[in-house]
């Protein structure tokens, strides 16, 4: 009996160990062996010798090790994807507090939250994720509800004549469009170009580059529909940039048949630079007329936070003539940044190309931002505004009217 029992320890000893630890199965198998060893013994009289407790402990570390190793591996896998776990459980206990939260994030999303620097910027990087997700609603409930009138308008018009007029508006509209992309395809060919300088990409946060693709596809629109459109270069247009990727998102499957030019090479290897000329507002040229020779370039950029220097030491960088719209000396401006947004610079452009008239271009200038346009001799008005700017700071009244005395007291007597 005692001849049979070592045999068993043998066999188990050199085929099922090393079978075991190579598979994994080192906990069943342990048990399994065990209880053999353990029936046989109880079945003799006598305990076990000393040196098979030391093989069951040896055997029994080994087989710790094993399951300890099955642990870290099993553990180190969603390690990779905790952080962003715990990113999911932030945003949810910020939405169970009531806080601005996006109710769908991508990871893509998830990952940029994670990468700012500070609770601040993590917060408000969610409430434009969040006022993004808002606009998108609101727009598909627009949609939908003109996707119903216009169903609603069809059934109405199903039952009278009116169904003649409403196929004479979709081919004239089907007619227009064909008129608009030939006037473009046309623009490219024997247009005046206009540069977008497409180099801002680093000066912006996320959310300013999307409102400068959102304002450049107005500009694009605006020009599309234009009598005489400009050739449109979109300048230091990189690849897979932040760019591209809201360019599709809005133009989708259009975006390769846009009739522009996008190129990642910069305006002066193309075009001679005694020709460019970049539009600034910080420029200290005031441009007077509208050269059709030229080649203006404008910034595509939108900046919250109003840089001012930016664009103006990009072209002096370059090396080229700088000028800004005429806005003091034909509005009467109130206050703020003389900054426009890229589809108002679109529109004052054409205005000017097509009628050369200023007052008439800068009626696309937002009515918050000036009083009024300019009727009277630039001085004067000059003067007008320091007697208003002395009243808001709170000067005394007497000190006001001898100032105003002193300036209109000559023109009242020749009049």
């Amino acid at each position: 009996m005692q001849s049979a029992n070592m045999l068993l320890r043998k066999i188990v000893r050199s085929s099922v160990l090393p079978f075991a630890t190579q598979h994994g199965m080192k906990k069943d198998l342990f048990l399994v062996s065990r209880t053999l060893s353990l029936s046989l013994c109880l079945k003799q009289d006598k305990s076990c010798e000393p040196s098979e407790k030391l093989d069951l402990d040896e055997w029994k570390k080994v087989m710790k090790s094993g399951l300890q190793e099955e642990v870290s591996e099993t553990v180190s896998e969603p390690k990779e994807l905790s952080s962003l776990a715990a990113a999911r459980e932030t945003l949810e206990m910020w939405r169970l507090a009531g806080r601005a939260v996006p109710e769908k994030i991508s990871e893509e999303q998830l990952k940029t939250f994670m990468e700012c620097p500070s609770k601040s910027a993590k917060k408000k990087y969610l409430k434009f994720l969040h006022l993004k997700e808002l606009y998108k609603k609101h727009n598909k409930r627009k949609m939908d509800e003109k996707r119903e009138r216009k169903l609603e308008a069809q059934d109405q018009a199903s039952k009278t004549d009116e169904t003649k007029k409403s196929s004479f508006v979709c081919l004239w509209s089907s007619t227009m469009d064909k008129a608009y992309n030939w006037r473009a395809a046309q623009s490219m060919i024997f247009g005046q170009p206009l540069v977008f300088d497409m180099s801002y990409e680093k000066e912006m946060s996320v959310r300013e580059v999307t409102n400068t693709v959102r304002q450049l596809v107005l500009s694009e629109s605006c020009n599309r529909r234009s009598v005489d459109p400009f050739h449109i270069h979109f300048c230091n247009f990189k690849d897979d940039s932040l760019y591209q990727r809201e360019f599709i998102k809005h133009y989708r499957e259009a975006w390769d048949k846009l009739l522009i030019t996008v190129t990642d090479r910069c305006y002066t290897e193309i075009f001679p630079k005694d020709k460019l000329i970049y539009l600034t507002a910080d420029s200290p040229k005031v441009m007077k007329t509208f050269d059709h020779d030229k080649i203006y370039i404008v910034g595509s950029m939108v900046d919250k936070s109003i840089k001012t220097g930016v664009s103006l030491a990009q072209a002096k960088r370059l090396g080229l003539e700088t000028a800004a719209l005429p806005l003091e000396k034909y509005l009467l401006w109130s206050s703020g940044a003389k900054n426009l947004t890229l589809d108002q610079m679109m529109h004052i452009l054409l205005t000017v190309k097509d009628t050369a008239d200023w007052k008439k271009a800068l009626e696309f200038v937002p009515k918050r931002k000036y009083c009024g346009f300019v009727n009277k001799p630039v001085k004067e008005l000059k003067k007008t505004l320091d007697l208003i700017n002395t009243l808001k700071l709170g000067r005394g009244r007497e000190e006001v009217e001898k100032q105003f005395a002193k300036n209109y007291t000559k023109k009242y007597k020749l009049k």
